[in-house]
């Protein structure tokens, strides 16, 4: 597994969906300057399709479909600097199982003792499955943590089991940014433009038709009494694409069934979300990572509460931000304040600290770098073993078409040449038939269970 410490230095970012290669290359310019990017999409439910990736506007200087075997061996025979795993956990834990694999068969046959650095980490909020999210990101050189809080969470998973936490460490995350909010009435440039209320939707929270169509008629209700302001619901994607999380109940479609439609000061947008915080004057969501980039710029944000504030939800992590409210008060032209010691906590400080908060994963990845040129970094060691978890681990690595050892299944896909039009063709009607499932199979069968 051969690698180089060279300017500009070669990053590879493998990622499964739309939101993690947002995260994964702008994680890597975050960590890495003047670097050169490859990006790698992870074949799979959630494949960004090209509209996705128009949205997300991230480029790099190569990009193309894999799967995890295919990953692996272009990582054998062309090792970058850095490895930037984009990926749901189980994934991470395959692919580092694999490059363990791969290092350690280099070894054996006499090659050199170099190999990548490998960097994992979360695209928002973690609210749920902690531990376990942790423990299949555990054996990456670095585990970055999007706040102090989640460093000091994640230490302390790691120190529980007796694992090696010496790969956490703290950053923020690497798409908060934008001009600081200005009241729309003291800004020259937007004094003429109505007051923007923009619903952050999340394709999986809340989950029940009755809860979601809810939170659509409350939206239109508020659209209602406002008629002077645009209400407008964010969408992350369209019917029949999938993101991080799957969408089986769009709001599209959900929209179609609301009494009386939607007022016309109401109605959905796509489009990066950046673009859209430029107009918002209050920012309205269950628990969206967008309400982190929302306080980031000091926009008014609601965490909603008409739910509850449950686990289940995600709305739990915004306990102590001054940010829950209700529709209801909303309604009534309540705007939550933020409470400036849980921003903090958060990583979102728009007071110019954020620009440092990549300074010691910088650091950290350079000091790696310098010992992977001096052939000194260690195997890499996953918590997670035949030895720890011998009934869990075979399960996870085979889903990627990887064996116990981390080697390749026999009949596991090849990257020796691109697909056929027949095989591309395949492909794109399974992954339309699974989405179709999902979308309008899976809920009927929901409701038939119900009765």
């Amino acid at each position: 597994m051969q690698g180089s410490h060279r300017n500009p230095l070669r990053v590879a970012v493998l990622a499964d969906s739309d939101t993690r290669w947002k995260w994964g290359a702008l994680t890597a310019n975050r960590i890495v300057s003047d670097s050169r990017l490859s990006g790698f999409l992870l074949r799979g439910r959630a494949t960004p399709t090209p509209r996705q990736l128009e949205e997300v506007g991230v480029r790099a200087d190569s990009l193309r479909e894999v799967t995890a075997v295919e990953f692996l061996r272009e990582m054998e025979r062309d090792a970058p600097d850095v490895i930037v795993l984009a990926l749901v956990g189980g994934a991470v834990q395959a692919v580092l199982h694999g490059l363990a694999r791969v290092t350690q068969d280099a070894r054996l046959t006499g090659g050199p003792a170099r190999r990548s650095v490998v960097v994992t980490g979360y695209v928002g909020v973690v609210y749920e499955k902690l531990a376990d999210g942790l423990l299949l990101r555990h054996g990456a050189d670095v585990v970055l943590a999007n706040s102090r809080q989640d460093a000091d969470r994640f230490r302390a998973v790691y120190e529980g089991v007796g694992a090696d936490a010496s790969s956490v460490t703290e950053a923020a995350l690497p798409f908060l940014g934008g001009a600081p909010y200005e009241d729309r009435r003291e800004d020259p440039d937007r004094k003429n433009d109505p007051y923007t209320v923009v619903f952050a939707a999340q394709p999986s929270v809340p989950e029940t038709a009755a809860h979601r169509t809810y939170l659509l008629r409350r939206l239109a209700e508020h659209a209602r009494l406002h008629p002077d302001r645009d209400v407008l619901l964010k969408l992350r994607s369209k019917p029949g694409e999938h993101t991080t999380h799957i969408e089986e109940l769009p709001y599209q479609k959900l929209a179609q069934r609301i009494d009386g439609g939607l007022p016309a000061n109401c109605r959905l947008v796509y489009g990066h979300m950046g673009e859209v915080l430029d107009r918002t004057d209050l920012l309205v969501t269950v628990s969206s990572t967008a309400a982190l980039e929302s306080l980031h710029r000091r926009i008014p944000t609601a965490v909603l509460t008409d739910l509850g504030v449950r686990e289940a939800l995600g709305n739990h992590h915004f306990t102590g931000s001054g940010c829950l409210a209700s529709w209801d008060q909303l309604d009534a032209g309540h705007l939550p304040v933020p409470d400036e010691r849980w921003l903090a906590r958060q990583g979102v400080a728009a007071d110019g600290a954020y620009e440092n908060a990549f300074d010691t994963a910088r650091e950290r990845v350079a000091d790696l770098l310098d010992t992977a040129a001096a052939g000194g970094l260690p195997p890499i060691a996953p918590y997670y073993s035949p030895t720890t978890a011998g009934g869990y681990l075979p399960g996870i690595l085979a889903r990627h078409h990887l064996g116990p050892d981390g080697a390749p299944l026999p009949g596991a896909p090849t990257a020796d040449k691109d697909p056929g039009p027949v095989r591309q063709i395949v492909r794109r009607a399974a992954r339309g038939a699974y989405r179709h499932g999902v979308q309008r199979v899976a809920p009927v069968i929901r409701r038939m269970g119900e009765l």
